[in-house]
């Protein structure tokens, strides 16, 4: 017999909670550790539809990627995510910017993803741990389109004029990441969220900056996450929930 604590304590010594960012929330956010598991949904999100996916095919955990609870909780109401979860008995873990930053975590699958090269930890400015990587010296075009099929993503970009070679790479939010590309020497940073200013200070310092979308970036990490799980609970089935409400155009 698992239990959901039995999920918990194998994610975390792959992923260690102390390892998650200060302002971070990961680990058991919602249910009853000791709840027997027979069925795991794995997704990106737990968001409501997330939580109906669950619940129609009788499944007693979610894993995500994103803290179903972030933020401090005014109330939980009927029809909320989190009394929707309590009401159908099924609990929640969520590996956040520990997954981000783990051997084969996130930021690693995404370089992965796109066919980046010599991937590396790479240490920021404020601590936190993304990647350095390279790919055969291309154009600011070209690895815009190598990016959009990787990810099925549409890519904002602001382009140099020159050539790519050495890349820094964040999964999600990454727009901070700018001032370590330009005081490291790279060539470009691939994140996401990516706001205007930064745009054109990379612009200003001749570098370039592509925005491959939160979602498209971090997604990539749901069928490897799920094949893991899979792998150490083999009498678990474990079903993968993508949000086809999240579109590209």
């Amino acid at each position: 017999m698992i239990i959901v604590n039995d999920v918990l304590n194998y994610l975390s010594q792959k992923y260690p909670l102390n390892t998650a960012c200060t302002f971070d929330n990961v680990g058991l956010l919602v249910g009853d550790g000791n709840t027997t598991v027979t069925k795991v949904v794995v997704c990106l999100d737990c968001d409501i539809n997330a939580v109906s996916f669950a619940a129609q095919n009788g499944a007693q955990l979610i894993v995500t990627h994103h803290p179903v609870i972030f933020d401090g909780l005014k109330s939980v109401t009927d029809g909320s995510v989190v009394y929707e979860l309590v009401k159908n008995g099924i609990s929640v873990i969520s590996m956040h910017t520990n997954l981000d930053i783990a051997e084969g975590g996130v930021t690693e699958r995404l370089c992965e993803t796109i066919g980046l090269k010599n991937i590396t930890p790479y240490t920021a400015h404020d601590g936190f741990l993304i990647r350095s990587a390279e790919c055969e010296t291309t154009t600011a075009d070209n690895l815009a389109q190598v990016i959009k099929s990787s990810l099925n993503t549409v890519v904002r970009y602001a382009d140099s004029g020159n050539n790519i070679n050495r890349v820094l790479v964040c999964s999600g939010s990454g727009g901070d990441f700018l001032t370590d590309v330009i005081d490291g020497g790279f060539d470009a940073l691939i994140a996401a969220d990516i706001k205007h200013n930064v745009f054109i200070n990379a612009l200003n310092h001749c570098v370039t900056v592509f925005d491959a979308g939160h979602y498209n970036s971090e997604n990539i990490i749901v069928k490897p996450l799920c094949k893991t799980l899979s792998n150490e609970f083999d009498s678990i089935d474990f079903l993968i929930f993508n949000n086809e409400k999240i579109k590209t155009a």
